[in-house]
């Protein structure tokens, strides 16, 4: 069976694609790029906002039109989208071979099965994870499902449910495998890391725990937390941040908002007052950490006072790096029950303000680093037409330092690299920034 997948969302649905994937392969599944040719295509959905819902029905749509003119025998769709909308989505696209939601991912291999799609419906050896991507050196660990939180504007725990760690030797097992295939850097994600351990029993293993039993059993050269709720950050794993080096000094610690009454409505647990408290601590106790966080704007009430207050926090706070986006309701949720929703121009105008203020404010974090001597991880060689410091400017390799995450915090542009491979790390100095990128002379 030849096997076309497309994968959408976050990070943590490429690991589930990533993992159910390695189960067809285990079938006998073939994994391929062409997707007018497959047999079966897999649509990974994803439902957070309204784009990505939008994003996920023409990706089925358009996985339904090759049905029709191509090779294509079945389509089957699965992630958070088929978990909120199976009955609605069954009814919309009838073309769809199968809906399958978290629950029902274990009829996929008999559903397959019994359409003649899958020769075997017994693995003809285990299941072992599949990259999708062309980067084997940079991967994902989901070390928990589901999610605890009840913020008053997100779906996931709708669509995910509670929280439910992973045990410690799957985890060690998989990140061993991801090791053996290239990883170089292994980046932890869940809905909130310092969730971790909770459920596995009094006295049980807890995120500091983890990572140890994962620097004791792999050589990996770069663990990254991402997704960290500031509640989640003990003495302990800040202590075992600033002394292992393995463990890359930087934290993705998202805040929502800075603004006391909007933190309440959104049911957040912090305050101007703890959060303030909380970077002081971590900046003071981890050397050279680079923070990174996430915001919303137009939260149902939000007033432009409001919304000042969080910009004055961003520049007071200083985060290394932002990701934002604007409210949109989201149904089930707390926040659908809130009359005052915010204009969609005024939330796109405050977004759009918000992301310039970051922009000037990573740029001045950035250019602490310049004159220094780091490793950076290589992604990729230069290309000559890249719009950024390559080509014309002499840079040979793109890569990242350790203040920078894959695919969401800006590059590092290596001149005189020599032949160096992907994956590989090359020591360099850091000579110039630029927003959110830097660049860099390899040293000999």
């Amino acid at each position: 069976m030849r096997l076309g997948v497309i994968s959408l969302g976050c990070d943590k649905a490429t690991v589930d694609s990533e993992r159910l994937v390695g189960e067809l392969v285990g079938h006998g599944a073939v994994v391929t790029e062409d997707l007018v040719h497959s047999d079966v295509i897999l649509v990974n959905t994803c439902g957070f906002i309204d784009a990505a819902k939008q994003e996920s029905i023409d990706a089925i749509l358009a996985a339904v039109r090759l049905k029709q003119t191509g090779d294509v025998k079945a389509v089957v769709a699965v992630g958070c989208l088929v978990q909120r909308y199976k009955k609605e989505l069954a009814e919309e696209i009838p073309e769809v071979d199968l809906f399958l939601g978290f629950s029902d991912l274990h009829h996929l291999v008999p559903q397959l099965a019994e359409r003649g799609l899958i020769d075997d419906p017994v693995a003809r050896h285990p299941g072992v994870r599949q990259l999708l991507g062309d980067q084997p050196h940079v991967r994902y660990l989901k070390i928990s499902e589901g999610c605890d939180h009840t913020c008053a504007f997100c779906a996931i725990p709708l669509m995910r449910g509670k929280h439910r760690s992973e045990p410690l030797d799957r985890l060690v097992r998989e990140a061993q495998a991801l090791e053996a295939q290239g990883a170089r850097e292994i980046n932890l994600v869940a809905q909130d890391l310092g969730h971790w351990g909770r459920d596995l029993g009094l006295g049980g293993p807890k995120l500091p725990d983890l990572l140890q039993a994962l620097l004791r059993e792999t050589s990996v050269p770069w663990y990254r937390l991402l997704y960290v709720y500031s509640a989640g950050v003990s003495q302990r794993l800040v202590d075992l941040i600033a002394h292992e080096p393995r463990i890359v000094p930087y934290l993705d610690m998202p805040i929502q908002h800075a603004s006391d009454r909007v933190l309440e409505r959104m049911r957040r647990p912090e305050r101007q007052r703890t959060l303030r408290d909380k970077l002081a601590w971590l900046r003071g106790a981890i050397p050279d950490l680079a923070l990174r966080t996430t915001c919303l704007v137009g939260f149902p009430g939000e007033t432009d006072d409001e919304f000042r207050v969080l910009l004055a926090f961003l520049e007071e706070a200083q985060f290394d790096r932002l990701g934002a986006f604007a409210y949109s309701p989201q149904e089930g949720t707390r926040a659908m029950q809130y009359p005052d929703d915010v204009p969609d121009e005024t939330k796109r105008d405050r977004l759009e303000e918000l992301l310039e203020v970051q922009r000037a404010i990573s740029a001045e974090r950035l250019a602490r680093f310049v004159g220094r001597e780091v490793q950076v991880l290589v992604d990729r060689v230069a290309d000559p037409l890249d719009d950024g410091w390559g080509g014309e400017e002499g840079a040979t390799h793109v890569g990242r330092v350790q203040w920078q995450a894959d695919d969401v915090d800006g590059v590092t542009y290596v001149a005189n690299g020599g032949w160096s491979e992907t994956g590989s790390f090359v020591r360099a100095r850091l000579t110039d920034s630029e927003d959110y990128d830097f660049r860099a002379v390899a040293l000999a």
